[in-house]
């Protein structure tokens, strides 16, 4: 890697052996920088979506409903025939893990937030639990953003 060379004015010196393994040195020193600043912006823009009330969901299940009733319901009585029930009747919705919500209302007695989903027109009610401030990769290997 290094090599030692005689200069006439300074005596020894250490040197790069060969020239292709210092540029090499430099490219890895550069990429790591860089890398280092994006990662840095993104978290910047995660925590950004986090201040606006944005969460990343930590679940797949039937675990989003319209009232905190029918959530407790679902998540204290869990059963096939329970869920199937509240499916046929639009009752339950299901989280896909690395969702991005938006936290409409917290009920910290409850454990319970109400979050609003992209494409559902009526907020729904979920356990705070299941709900991350820090960014979740979803199915296809992404982080969702609104």
């Amino acid at each position: 890697m290094f090599s030692v060379k005689w200069h006439f004015a300074g005596g020894r010196t250490w040197a790069p052996a060969d020239r292709s393994w210092s540029l090499s040195l430099l490219g890895a020193l550069i990429g790591a920088v860089a890398l280092g600043s994006v990662s840095t912006a993104l978290a910047a823009d995660y925590d950004n979506l986090v201040a606006r009330g944005y969460r990343w969901v930590t679940v797949d299940g039937p675990y989003a409903c319209p009232t905190q009733g029918d959530l407790r319901e679902i998540v204290k009585n869990y059963s096939d025939e329970k869920e199937l029930e509240l499916a046929q009747q639009l009752r339950v919705y299901y989280l896909v893990e690395g969702t991005i919500v938006q936290v409409v209302q917290n009920d910290t007695a409850s454990g319970m937030s109400q979050i609003r989903i992209t494409g559902i027109t009526t907020d729904l009610w979920t356990l705070t639990k299941f709900l991350s401030r820090r960014p979740v990769v979803d199915f296809y290997g992404t982080v969702e953003t609104p």
